[in-house]
């Protein structure tokens, strides 16, 4: 009894899922049912599918010599981390990929197979599952061939937990897509004041500048996870015509691409950006969640 009581102690306090924060799936939870309401909440999430969903094609598509017309991306595993209502899984589904969304939060999830279960060529490409990463870890070591953290890594609660997952369930070569925001005086300004007090572009307390994160010591996580940082672009939303657009000051919103060494330990091809992929991606190459 003893034993049994100290393995429920054990559990109680095991760290399997450190780097989900209760206050912010609480925030989350009230929203789960807004996700694909495209004037709603959401609506700069949607919108920044223009952006980073052509960046995250293009981008392995200059990696690969495989192409196959009208479905670019198939046969490529990916893990949309922290897929809300699914609103970047379904477009990279489209492409072709094979995905898997996760988030801790249950009626996210349900909101996004729900919303997948319209489209039977979507419902075979996608899985959700209600989990945090640190939950799939040992399941998915080495499984997928790109991961995508997008407007997730703002509210995680460790983040350095966070990255270490991504790198162990990444294959060696793999890539990692992260969208997120900097943590800059102009960033509280237009990223809190004006985007949550003023205009109500997102719901007030969404974010926490403490929290935002600055592309320098984002790549030491990355890098001493044995991942090497490939482009970081900056974003810009324009409020007026809720349209995003890549720019080079990384002051505000910004995207980054790294990919993790072939072997471990070592450098290897990979480790040397190509001139190609070191390009500002195409904002005019068509179209966190």
């Amino acid at each position: 009894q003893l034993s049994l009581f100290r393995l429920t102690l054990k559990r109680l306090f095991s760290t399997s899922h450190p780097s989900v924060d209760l206050k912010e799936m609480k925030k989350f939870q009230r929203l789960a049912h807004k996700w694909w309401d495209e004037e709603g909440e959401y609506s700069a999430l949607h919108s920044m599918n223009d952006i980073r969903v052509p960046f995250i094609r293009d981008t392995l598509l200059n990696m690969s010599s495989n192409y196959h017309l009208g479905n670019p991306l198939s046969g490529v595993k990916i893990l949309d981390v922290g897929c809300g209502g699914g609103l970047l899984s379904e477009p990279l589904g489209r492409l072709g990929a094979s995905v898997t969304g996760i988030d801790p939060l249950e009626d996210n999830i349900r909101t996004a197979d729900q919303h997948k279960s319209f489209d039977p060529v979507l419902a075979k490409r996608i899985q959700y599952k209600s989990s945090s990463l640190e939950e799939i870890v040992e399941e998915s070591m080495e499984t997928f061939d790109v991961i995508v953290a997008s407007e997730v890594v703002e509210h995680v609660a460790d983040l350095e937990m966070f990255i270490k997952c991504c790198s162990r369930v990444l294959k060696p070569e793999g890539s990692l897509f992260i969208t997120t925001i900097n943590k800059t005086q102009l960033s509280y300004v237009l990223g809190i004041v004006v985007a949550e007090k003023i205009m109500g572009i997102v719901p007030e307390g969404t974010h926490e500048w403490e929290k935002f994160v600055p592309p320098e010591e984002l790549e030491r996580l990355l890098e001493s996870n044995g991942l090497s940082v490939k482009t970081v672009n900056g974003m810009l939303y324009n409020p007026l015509s809720g349209s995003w657009s890549w720019m080079e000051s990384t002051s505000v919103n910004y995207a980054m691409h790294a990919v993790k060494s072939g072997l471990q330990g070592q450098s290897s091809p990979t480790d040397v950006p190509s001139e190609v992929e070191s390009e500002q991606p195409s904002a005019t190459a068509g179209t966190t969640t």
